[in-house]
């Protein structure tokens, strides 16, 4: 191949037995076995078992100078092992190499990690040594899945006949839920680019261009805080946009790209296409979340009416349903018999981690033939009415429900989560399996709950349902637009619209937002002329790159799959950055810096 290596570290084989060879890599392991040594080898293809005998002082005397993760050349003969020390976890398990020659490439220091070995370490410690983190075996092995992800993802749209186009870096703001990061302009003092949030009006100027069909795997940049499915700072997403299409018709273009790639990459069972459909109020009834988990088969149940019956004498939830509360039922399937620890854990979750008041319970049990409610808060509540309840929840002999009593935002929400929650403990969610569902008919607008004020609750360039005879005669918030998401085991893998194309729509529509005609072209007056000139109505939806990886490898956090991912707090300990910049830098950008205050 060339000086450093005849082969790579996976190569090696029976057949080779007696042939002279190179192979260069890191030192994974010394391993001393009396008198031999061994070397275990490894570069980014795999792992190769190197011997030297203890006679040969010179070799031995290099060897013991080298730590772990020193880069050497070895040169040497293949010899094929003995049956009992093959080694079938490596692909050259079968054969190592009898060292004869050895150079030193680059030596390493004392590691502040270990690279051989599945132990973890803390956030802190891998992400300033990221470049070592990533020679690891599984975190390794994921950013090559996510190499050949959006390989396949390419080739995928490619076929389908989307042309790959880039779109700017530097850019205006676009409203996408988030905070921009700026970039101060030289040439023009005082004012500033963004970093786009998302390519979203670019992918809609490319449609007014004359295109039909465009994607593109996107950087997308967004100030907001770190979660275990989000990276802060930066990320990417397929992005995608279609002319003359209808919502159906972007569900058909992704769906079979979706269920091929998840097809190709895991060896789990998949949704069939199409996807199943749930609106976004039947959702929130049945799962309490527009991002719901359908491997978990526990669905709510609205026991307001119940609970607010005159024969219940539950005081405590009847006041919250004075004041427009709500009481949400999640079944607990079988759980009859789990202890009393059970259903005290739940309670205290709730209230130490949800800042709830608690669950409420009811355990059912049959007793002469009819069914019986136990629990703190079952002697307040009548057969009668424990039977309503018992059919509307689904449940029966075996099983408990529990309450969440709130406003309704917060029961349905409390719901959600403890719905998820008994369902892990029952042990009863679906394993490998990766359950798609579509989210359609989204609010176009909600009330902001800092403002009091009618807000965009999606994205503010959907088409409203109706167009604008419904933005001129209805109430704002029984509008829906057409908007939709994409979810796959719980996890929100898009959101996508079919466009606003029209001007007058337009204005309208940020009109009821409290938006007037002057901001919505001071803000996205690029766009708007452009659809003055003839626009073909277009929709689209941007997959998340990063999510999809994380499904298909298995983890828990995002950070797992991203080759050099931000900390919590969107620092790169590694390049130490944000950082200072000299004082001359700042002159040249006309930018004067101010300590925050100190809070008192």
């Amino acid at each position: 191949m060339n000086k450093y290596r005849t082969h790579l570290c996976n190569q090696l084989r029976e057949s080779d037995a007696g042939a002279n060879v190179s192979i260069s890599g890191w030192i994974h392991r010394k391993r001393d076995h009396g008198n031999l040594l061994f070397v275990d080898l490894r570069d980014h293809y795999g792992v190769t078992q190197c011997v030297v005998d203890k006679t040969n002082e010179k070799l031995l005397t290099i060897i013991d100078s080298l730590r772990s993760e020193s880069v050497i050349k070895i040169s040497g003969t293949v010899v094929e092992r003995d049956k009992e020390t093959i080694n079938l976890s490596l692909e050259t398990g079968k054969i190592e190499v009898s060292i004869e020659q050895l150079e030193i490439l680059s030596m390493a220091e004392e590691l502040p990690m270990p690279v051989f070995g599945d132990q973890d370490y803390p956030e802190e410690i891998r992400l300033k040594y990221r470049f070592l983190d990533i020679r690891r075996e599984e975190l390794h092995k994921n950013l090559i899945l996510r190499s050949s992800i959006i390989s396949y993802i390419r080739e995928q749209m490619t076929d389908l006949g989307f042309l790959e186009m880039q779109t700017p870096i530097l850019t205006a703001s676009s409203p996408e839920g988030a905070r921009d990061y700026l970039v101060p302009s030289r040439l023009h003092p005082g004012k500033f680019y963004a970093l786009p949030q998302a390519p979203q009006q670019f992918k809609q100027l490319i449609m007014a261009g004359g295109f039909d069909k465009y994607f593109q795997i996107a950087p997308c940049f967004r100030d907001e805080d770190a979660r275990a499915d989000r990276s802060p700072g930066e990320f990417y997403q397929l992005d995608m946009e279609m002319s003359f299409v209808e919502q159906e018709d972007v569900f058909n273009a992704i769906e079979p790209v979706l269920y091929n790639v998840f097809k190709k990459f895991s060896k789990y069972q998949i949704s069939e296409a199409p996807f199943q459909r749930l609106t976004y109020k039947e959702s929130m009834q049945r799962y309490g979340t527009d991002k719901p988990d359908l491997r978990n088969p526990i669905e709510l149940c609205d026991l307001t009416d119940e609970f607010n019956l005159d024969e219940v004498k539950f005081d405590a939830f009847k006041k919250v349903i004075s004041n427009g509360g709500k009481v949400i039922g999640i079944p607990a399937p079988g759980s009859t018999k789990k202890p009393r620890s059970f259903f005290d854990s739940l309670n205290d979750w709730a209230r130490k981690e949800m800042n709830a008041p608690g669950l409420g319970y009811i355990i059912l049990e049959e007793d002469d033939g009819k069914l019986k409610g136990k629990g703190p808060i079952a002697k307040f509540i009548p057969d009668n009415v424990i039977e309503r309840i018992c059919k509307k929840g689904k449940v029966k002999h075996g099983d408990s429900i529990f309450f969440s009593c709130a406003d309704k935002k917060n029961a349905y929400e409390l719901a959600s989560f403890a719905r998820n929650r008994i369902a892990e403990e029952l042990d009863i969610v679906e394993k490998e399996v990766f359950k798609f569902c579509w989210i359609v008919d989204f609010p176009m607008y909600e009330i902001n709950q800092d403002s009091g004020k009618i807000d965009f609750s999606h994205n503010p360039f959907s088409m409203p349902q109706g167009g604008i005879e419904s933005l001129n005669n209805n109430d704002p918030l029984e509008i829906l637009g057409y908007q939709y998401d994409i979810v796959c085991n719980g996890i929100e893998l898009s959101s996508g619209a079919i466009r606003n194309h029209l001007p007058d729509l337009m204005f309208k529509a940020f009109e009821i937002a409290g938006h007037s005609k002057d901001y919505v072209m001071e803000k996205f007056g690029g766009m708007v002329n452009a659809f003055k000139y003839g626009v073909p109505p277009h929709g689209g939806i941007a997959p998340g790159i990063d999510r999809i990886v994380m499904l298909l490898a298995e983890e828990k956090n995002i950070r797992e799959v991203i080759l050099f991912p931000m900390n919590q707090q969107a620092q790169d300990l590694m390049m130490n950055a944000p950082a200072d910049v000299p004082e001359s830098n700042l002159k040249d950008l006309n930018i004067l810096t101010v300590e925050p205050k100190e809070e008192d």
